[in-house]
């Protein structure tokens, strides 16, 4: 998992060809405007979900760990907590879906790691990395997320 400003990204995670046009796509001007759906950017190796919700609180957060992509999850308007662990630590509760490329699972309490998101931040998450999204940074509150899938 790598965590840092948009506009310091590109000097942190390899710069693959997928990961150069998620970045490009989230460095659009207006991109944080655009209504909530699914925009394709290199047919189904690169596409972003525009999402609004309200984060929640959560004593035992539901994570989710991919296969076949790399989540660039970035922070258009709001905050959230992102819960981290290594994929090794996750107590599988839902099996991996292939049509879905997803798994979910429980992490013991102190074996997972917080990190607080604010606008303009975004995380990258490789397969190895489970996580559980959508926590509420103290009170919960409206977000505006865009998360961009790059094919492995």
């Amino acid at each position: 998992m790598i965590v840092s400003d948009l506009k310091n990204i590109g000097r942190q995670v390899s710069m693959t060809p997928g990961i150069k046009k998620a970045l490009d796509f989230l460095g659009r001007p207006g991109v944080a405007g655009l209504a909530d759906g699914k925009y394709e950017i290199d047919g189904d190796r690169v596409f972003a979900m525009v999402q609004r919700y309200e984060t929640a609180a959560s004593a035992e957060p539901k994570f989710e760990a991919h296969r076949k992509y790399i989540d660039l999850q970035f922070i258009a308007a709001g905050a959230e907590v992102i819960g981290w662990a290594p994929l090794g630590r996750v107590a599988v509760t839902e099996n991996y879906a292939a049509d879905k490329d997803v798994c979910f699972g429980a992490v013991a309490a102190e074996g997972w790691a917080a990190v607080r998101l604010d606008k303009g931040q975004l995380a990258v998450l490789y397969p190895e990395d489970a996580h559980a999204p959508r926590l509420a940074a103290g009170a919960p509150r409206p977000v505006t997320k865009i998360v961009v899938k790059v094919s492995v």
